[in-house]
């Protein structure tokens, strides 16, 4: 027989100490489910709170665009160096080794190319299929403003819907139209729209003035949108202002994959958001690894 008296001295239960229940350190997240919880400490690095995502899902509207002509040659080396890749499940399933242990936002939308109205998306992924794919978020464009607006939106809470029920987050990507503005009033409205219809993550675009209202009145992360290609210089100063400002990370494409260096692009912008290192600094920092890697050529 079990001597239990003798288990039970040899055991600390810290009577005295009474159990902590940890928040979450993303914003707006404290509620949400362990599994969900652990997806997004997958994309936002827990000891910064911050991300770097390397988009490289152009392809579903704009075909071969001009740096993903080979993503097997061009953006696999760059792949360790992103905290989460944003792709289609095409490009996921034919060219992403599966060794490549980086998180996965998928994009879940499409439909239109560039010749159409952008607007009128459709849920272009099931949801058993991500979950075969090991992703840790979905993503979808939201289109505010647009021609096919509630169209969009309901596109998203769909999404919402799907993922709350397998723990997966969804990101809600504002997209602008030909005629929309991108200033804060029209960025406040989009992205608390998309957070009220639950979006775990809202990825919208940076704008000079007034970004840190835009931050401040979403009560979920926002990740900022790189844009169109921008000299490098001035892609890290607008990556630094919008983490100053507020912003939980970055989603980079064109001005990673279409820099002349884009590795030394891709580590500078990680310093900036990780590390705070300052524009100027990052730049130095771009210049000299693109000068050792023309070096090792």
């Amino acid at each position: 027989m079990a001597d239990t008296e003798a288990l039970r001295e040899a055991k600390n239960f810290h009577e005295d100490v009474p159990m902590r229940t940890p928040g979450f350190f993303l914003r707006g997240a404290g509620s949400l489910d362990w599994g969900m919880k652990n997806r997004l400490a997958r994309i936002f690095n827990p000891e910064t709170a911050r991300t770097v995502m390397l988009a490289i899902d152009h392809g579903y509207f704009q075909g071969p665009t001009t740096g993903l002509e080979r993503v097997d040659l061009n953006i696999v080396p760059l792949m360790p160096m992103a905290d989460a890749l944003m792709l289609t499940r095409g490009i996921l399933r034919t060219t992403v080794p599966p060794a490549i242990n980086k998180p996965i936002v998928m994009r879940c939308s499409g439909g239109p190319s560039i010749l159409k109205e952008l607007s009128n998306e459709e849920l272009a992924v099931d949801i058993e299929d991500a979950i075969r794919m090991n992703v840790s978020a979905l993503t979808t464009q939201v289109f505010i403003g647009g021609q096919f607006e509630t169209h969009s939106v309901h596109n998203m809470t769909r999404l919402v819907d799907m993922g709350l029920r397998y723990s997966i987050p969804t990101m809600a990507v504002t997209a602008v139209g030909k005629e929309l503005t991108r200033d804060a009033q029209y960025l406040r409205l989009a992205c608390r729209i998309c957070a009220e219809l639950g979006a775990q993550i809202v990825k919208t675009y940076y704008c000079a003035e007034g970004f840190e209202t835009v931050t401040a009145s979403c009560p979920v992360p926002i990740v900022m949108a790189g844009g169109k290609k921008l000299p490098e210089l001035d892609a890290l100063t607008m990556a630094y202002n919008a983490i100053q400002r507020g912003a939980a990370g970055v989603d980079m494409g064109r001005n990673i994959f279409q820099s002349e260096a884009p590795r030394a692009m891709m580590l500078a912008i990680h310093k900036v958001v990780h590390s705070g290192l300052k524009p100027k600094e990052a730049h130095e920092l771009f210049l000299t690894l693109r000068s050792e890697e023309s070096k090792g050529r």
